[in-house]
């Protein structure tokens, strides 16, 4: 007979997670049913599928230049992501494996930018892409993004379980630091990098207020951009809203589901 005690602990567990659950999930299943009815059914709190799908698709695909719209906020989270996935690895690399009596004080005095909020950050950058006349261009979006301090942190915390001794073995056989860095470390840290390329994308791809600061024109706006201005008219329809919403969505989850097991194995410090 089963004790009623462990009986009782395991129910109220299910039961917790259920309800998280149904609270992380309701939001998408809502987002979805949205999509499908007009936006005063929305309104109205209808909670079934309706018969508007295809008309707020074409409403939503009439509104915007979704082609144009789509390579700029892939050109931007793809060309933002390998280019921070390169400078933080090499900077996690060379701060874990070169040994210095500065290292440790620099390595401080970066965390301590973690500090920093992106408000106090955003004149002087905008004032700083002004005068290299750089605004409403992807270089202003993507450049301040490279150096990513809390991905240079997880490279350099993810880099300590890397074994020295193959670096060691490749030493001896000639190999070069770079040949070591590109040839050795990066495939044995793969899961590390799937890990971050998830953090990163996601990141960049929903990326709002600096893209809303220094794009001034509508031909280099991204979706997330457009989508949000989709909700700022008088009467917003809400089911178009639900549309672009689901397209900005989708980027995002396809990366993750692709990179799921490999980010698992990342966020828990696996080296393969």
């Amino acid at each position: 007979m089963s004790n009623p005690l462990a009986l009782l602990s395991r129910t109220a567990t299910y039961a917790l997670l259920t309800l998280a659950a149904f609270i992380s999930v309701f939001p998408f299943f809502w987002m979805l049913v949205g999509a499908t009815n007009s936006s005063n059914d929305i309104i109205r709190g209808k909670a079934t599928p309706g018969t508007a799908l295809f008309e707020n698709i074409t409403t939503f695909v009439n509104s915007v230049d979704l082609p144009r719209i789509l390579f700029n906020s892939f050109f931007i989270a793809g060309v933002g992501t390998i280019a921070t996935l390169i400078v933080a690895s090499l900077a996690g690399y060379g701060f874990e494996m070169f040994r210095s009596k500065a290292r440790e004080k620099v390595f401080g005095v970066m965390i301590l930018g973690l500090s920093i909020p992106f408000a106090a950050l955003m004149i002087p950058l905008f004032v700083m892409m002004a005068s290299f006349k750089m605004i409403n261009t992807y270089q202003a979006i993507i450049l301040p993004t490279v150096a990513s301090i809390f991905i240079i942190f997880y490279f350099r915390q993810a880099t300590k379980a890397f074994p020295t001794e193959l670096r060691d073995a490749a030493k001896v056989d000639g190999l070069k630091e770079w040949q070591i860095f590109f040839f050795i470390y990066m495939p044995v840290m793969r899961s590390t990098y799937a890990a971050a390329t998830i953090i990163v994308f996601m990141a960049n791809w929903n990326n709002y207020l600096w893209p809303l600061i220094v794009l001034q024109t509508n031909d280099m706006k991204t979706l997330t951009l457009v989508v949000a201005g989709l909700t700022s008219a008088y009467t917003p329809d809400f089911g178009v809203v639900m549309v672009g919403s689901i397209t900005a969505t989708l980027p995002t989850l396809i990366i993750f589901f692709l990179l799921q097991r490999r980010f698992v194995e990342g966020m828990l410090g696996a080296v393969k």
